[in-house]
């Protein structure tokens, strides 16, 4: 038990779960927030003809001092945070948009980073602005996806199971907590995101959440505060990297990691769905409506956070 105590403490403490908090602003300011009315999340839904395609919007800002300390980087970074948001909307993408403030060599390298996960993820830049600015660089990128079946929050129901899918392909970064697995899986990357828009077609997912820079208890709490839902997470279900400690998978920004709802029977269905992939799949727990996120780990269970009484980002629904 003070072993999970412990790894609850370096959850709780994580500065990229705290750091949500700051969206709350957005609905102070604009009020109650809609995945189809907006505003959304990181992403939203723009209803089309009815049994047409809807298509999906999402947008990302590079912190300023990445991208002034790695320009390539924060442009690969754009463009691969775009395409898992419009793929945890069950979203195949269509194109990126970016934006770019910096100087002239700043702004090559932006490109040359993001030209390089487009090829990845097979995924074009299809418009942009560009600024020649001496100052603090800045980057933001929108994505644009289509999707018959869109995941959502809204699907969300106790009695749900909870999975997660991850690629466990590389090794963390030894100066950021990133899991870079788009290195090893490389032109299996492409496939990869567009598996959720798949299993959302089939139904055996109906809502999906990417794994950032919140980590995995941060996002999953993301999740789970929409609806004021709770689950108790089996750590022993959970898939974990070789050489990387529990503390470490659970706090860091995996290039591929999502959690994944499925209706009550239909959880090794999609399980099988990742796995014929090479993607790691696990089951982890069962939706309820305590509003409460625990972790498990044989005999013994601690309480992370009450989503009800302590929301993450308190956007209000």
């Amino acid at each position: 038990m003070p072993e999970l105590d412990d790894l609850v403490a370096t959850i709780r403490a994580h500065p990229g779960l705290r750091g949500k908090a700051a969206i709350g602003l957005v609905s102070a300011v604009l009020g109650s927030s809609d995945w189809l009315g907006g505003p959304g999340d990181d992403g939203a839904v723009l209803a089309g003809d009815p049994g047409a395609a809807s298509v999906v919007a999402c947008g990302e800002a590079m912190w300023p001092p990445f991208v002034r300390a790695d320009p390539d980087g924060a442009g690969f970074a754009a463009v691969l945070t775009n395409v898992n948001d419009l793929a945890a909307m069950g979203a195949v993408p269509l194109g990126i948009v970016d934006t770019i403030v910096a100087t002239q060599d700043v702004a090559r390298t932006v490109l040359q980073g993001m030209r390089r996960a487009c090829e990845l993820f097979e995924v074009a830049i299809i418009g942009g602005h560009l600024t020649e600015h001496d100052g603090e660089p800045a980057v933001s990128a929108f994505g644009i996806g289509s999707a018959t079946h869109p995941l959502s929050v809204t699907r969300m129901a106790a009695g749900q199971r909870l999975l997660v899918a991850y690629a466990l392909d590389g090794a963390m970064r030894p100066d950021f907590p990133f899991f870079p697995a788009f290195e090893r899986r490389a032109g299996r990357c492409a496939g990869d995101v567009r598996l959720l828009a798949e299993v959302a077609a089939a139904g055996s997912c109906v809502a999906a959440k990417d794994i950032s820079m919140a980590g995995f208890a941060g996002s999953l709490a993301m999740l789970l505060e929409q609806g004021r839902f709770g689950v108790t997470v089996d750590l022993n279900a959970l898939p974990v990297p070789d050489g990387v400690g529990l503390a470490a998978w659970l706090t860091c920004f995996p290039s591929f990691g999502f959690l994944l709802c499925a209706p009550a029977g239909r959880e090794d269905e999609l399980a099988t769905a990742f796995a014929d992939r090479g993607l790691h799949c696990g089951v982890l727990g069962t939706l309820d409506d305590t509003g409460l996120l625990a972790l498990r780990r044989g005999d013994a269970t601690a309480t992370v956070l009450d989503v009800g009484a302590e929301p993450v980002t308190g956007l209000a629904r």
